[in-house]
């Protein structure tokens, strides 16, 4: 048997539970992160996915490398709803529905990633911006070929419109208001030229 650092090798066994620990870590940091922001207590993060302190910091370093995580995930797992959507609706009701969920997202992510934004950080692995991007222009392409969508619209022009929503309506005191802007940027894209 071959050993690694005096260590014998991981079995399967080992390894498939170290990936079931840190998926079961960062479900529990997103509710963790959720209710309590990104100071959240990190000890309660790994008592909720029911493991030791010291598992979460072999998966994850420092607070930083937790946050990216859950940030990934929370932008992947965005993206992904892109192609369910296009799958059952039109595509200005996809395009409506994924503006609607990529707005939750950027008021609900505000706090995580302005916190990566002061730590220093290695990167998440992927450019979230660029990923954000290219599903919102590949859904608006669809609304503009098949749809009702204003054919000078631009996905950078949408995605800064939602951003400004989430940015301007996180701490209001109006629930309604983010839903109302949305409406109305709804109404703009598919208005006549």
């Amino acid at each position: 048997m071959t050993t690694t650092h005096g260590r014998p090798p991981a079995s399967p066994a080992r390894r498939a539970d170290a990936r079931l620990n840190r998926e079961r870590l960062v479900a529990a940091a997103q509710e963790v992160f959720t209710e309590g922001g990104p100071e959240a207590s990190l000890n309660e993060v790994a008592r909720r996915a029911g493991v030791g302190p010291g598992t979460l910091y072999r998966h994850f370093p420092n607070r930083s490398a937790l946050l990216a995580a859950v940030l990934r995930e929370r932008i992947e797992t965005l993206c992904e709803l892109a192609g369910r959507l296009r799958a059952a609706h039109s595509a200005d009701e996809a395009l409506a529905r994924w503006l609607c969920a990529f707005l939750d997202h950027a008021r609900d992510s505000q706090g995580l990633g302005g916190a990566l934004l002061v730590e220093e950080l290695d990167g998440l692995g992927i450019d979230c911006h660029r990923l954000i991007l290219d599903t919102a222009a590949g859904l608006l392409a669809d609304a503009q070929r098949h749809g009702t969508a204003r054919p000078a619209l631009t996905a950078d022009d949408l995605v800064h419109l939602i951003v400004g929503i989430a940015l301007s309506t996180v701490r209001g005191p109006d629930a309604e208001q983010p839903g109302r802007l949305l409406a109305l940027v709804l109404d703009a894209v598919h208005a006549a030229p």
